[in-house]
């Protein structure tokens, strides 16, 4: 029986194209050794003797991106516990009252009235919570309830934050006064206000009231902060608001140049 020349041409090219690739996963001794997958996401990288990871990359190396990217993580921490460590409250915001181990005694979705004292139990005039911390009202009804609770533990959390507030006005898109819910930089307002208009002016100013309610003109550069040439580290306090110089406030504008310390309210009122 005659062979087929193509047949017989395919099965040779075939055995060519087999051969190598069977060497491939076979040792110099005979024996075959185990395919090496590939490296899959999330999976580590274990160093061998040399230092060196599997995908080549060298211990240190992975040492000092992990690292890095724990100390980014736990700066960005106390960025925002700051702010509710500190925060003081006041009418609308919103806490709860956890007694561990005693949750008869615990209460949730209080909300701090205008004359800024809550109901709880056993405390017949209430507790003042106005101007004071979470911490400092969970230390107070701990006192109360340490006549009836061996060692209470009383945690106090803020739910919503309302009564804190800032303003930005100015040449802005949307200006206006907005409520502080959580740390804000003034880069982060302006963001938050639709950004500066095409007549706004970039060297703009935080209207900050001071401890004996006099008002501080603080200068701050956008256009530096958005070069990378500073750094957006001025943090916003309840209350202060932030000025855009432009077309629109001309007035405003020059009035604040010529009082460095100045009532905001006469501002508003005309009275300059």
């Amino acid at each position: 029986m005659k062979s087929n020349p193509r047949i017989a041409a395919a099965t040779l090219l075939a055995m060519l194209l087999v051969a190598p690739a069977a060497a491939l996963g076979q040792k110099k001794d005979g024996k075959r050794a185990p395919a090496r997958s590939p490296v899959q996401a999330g999976e580590r990288l274990e160093p061998d003797d040399k230092g060196a990871t599997r995908a080549g990359v060298p211990e240190e190396v992975l040492a000092n991106r992990r690292e890095r990217i724990d100390e980014e993580a736990a700066a960005e921490i106390p960025y925002y516990n700051n702010f509710l460590t500190t925060y003081r409250l006041g009418p609308e915001d919103v806490i709860s009252v956890s007694v561990f181990d005693h949750g008869k005694y615990s209460k949730t979705g209080i909300v701090v009235p205008p004359d800024g004292k809550i109901d709880y139990y056993f405390i017949r005039d209430g507790v003042h919570v106005a101007g004071r911390t979470t911490q400092q009202v969970a230390d107070e009804i701990a006192r109360h309830l340490d006549e009836y609770i061996i060692e209470p533990k009383v945690t106090v959390s803020l739910e919503k934050a309302m009564s804190s507030r800032y303003g930005v006005i100015g040449d802005v898109a949307q200006p206006g006064i907005r409520i502080m819910s959580r740390r804000l930089s003034v880069y982060e307002a302006i963001s938050e206000a639709g950004g500066i208009l095409a007549t706004g002016k970039k060297q703009i100013y935080v209207l900050h009231w001071n401890a004996d309610r006099t008002m501080q003109r603080i200068p701050i550069d956008v256009a530096a902060i958005e070069k990378g040439k500073a750094a957006d580290n001025y943090f916003l306090s309840p209350g202060d608001q932030i000025f855009v110089p432009g077309n629109r406030w001309k007035r405003v504008e020059s009035v604040i140049k010529l009082a460095p310390i100045l009532s905001f309210a006469r501002i508003f009122t005309g009275g300059f």
